[in-house]
């Protein structure tokens, strides 16, 4: 009879939580009746002329559930782009001192950090609620707002924090070897560290979601994939740039069409 090893089984749990994530998204995206581009039905419509300041009950205009959605998103979309940092790890499993409980340290490590960003960001998404800049369902209501956004984001891509932190997670296994430590604990410090930088990497992906709706699927596809290809070894750090004047262009142009449109 096959029993499949720990190895495996760590890998597999990995796997199903992404799957689990990306199918929970699936479903409250439908539930909110938006299509694929992110573009609200009759439900989203009403959602998003909806006023937070109303006494009636909204579950997005709530710390809780804005706050769940987007530690599910950091599961669905994150943990994709970790692959690499983790088979790094297992490669000093065979040829340092790591064992399977540093993976796991490494694992933890990382989700804190993004469980802390996902906090962060559900409090902005409710400030600018309430401010009136974004709707229930987290689109810019100005596309002034939405071109500046694209603007700064893009203008990130060639920043130097963008470089450093981009260095780590494209590079993990140089972070490790440089911050090397054993066990559980000094795996999730590790892996603390690879998530900070990490979301010093990537925010601005996650905050492109009031762009196009924090609960599009083709925006969390996109950025998931983008996120994914920029920390591959052979080619991540030939897409940093390219993708900032993309994101940049784009900005000038939907601006441009605000302006000219008299939005």
């Amino acid at each position: 009879m096959f029993f499949p090893s720990f190895r495996s089984m760590a890998w597999l749990g990995f796997f199903v939580t992404i799957l689990l994530a990306w199918v929970w998204l699936y479903r409250m995206s439908v539930s909110m009746d938006l299509d694929l581009i992110g573009r609200p039905g009759a439900m989203g419509a009403a959602m998003r002329a909806m006023d937070p300041r109303m006494p009636m009950y909204m579950p997005m205009a709530s710390f809780g559930p804005v706050f769940a959605m987007w530690a599910v998103m950091m599961a669905a979309m994150m943990l994709p782009t970790m692959v690499p940092t983790l088979r790094s790890y297992e490669d000093l499993m065979h040829s340092a001192d790591g064992t399977r409980a540093g993976w796991f340290g490494v694992l933890t490590g990382y989700c804190a950090v993004w469980i802390g960003f996902a906090a962060l960001i559900a409090a902005v998404q409710l400030a600018l609620l309430f401010a009136g800049v974004i709707d229930m369902l987290g689109i810019a209501r100005s596309t002034l707002v939405s071109a500046g956004l694209l603007i700064v984001v893009g203008a990130f891509q060639f920043s130097r924090a963008k470089e450093i932190c981009h260095g780590v997670c494209h590079s993990p296994m140089m972070y490790f070897l440089g911050h090397w430590r054993t066990g559980f604990g000094g795996g999730l410090r590790m892996g603390l560290g690879l998530g900070a930088y990490c979301a010093g990497c990537c925010w601005g992906f996650m905050a492109l979601g009031f762009v196009g709706g924090v609960m599009s699927l083709l925006w969390m596809g996109l950025a998931t994939l983008f996120m994914v290809i920029e920390k591959l070894p052979q080619i991540g750090h030939r897409v940093t740039k390219p993708m900032g004047v993309v994101l940049i262009l784009a900005g000038v142009g939907l601006g441009l069409h605000s302006i000219l449109k008299g939005g």
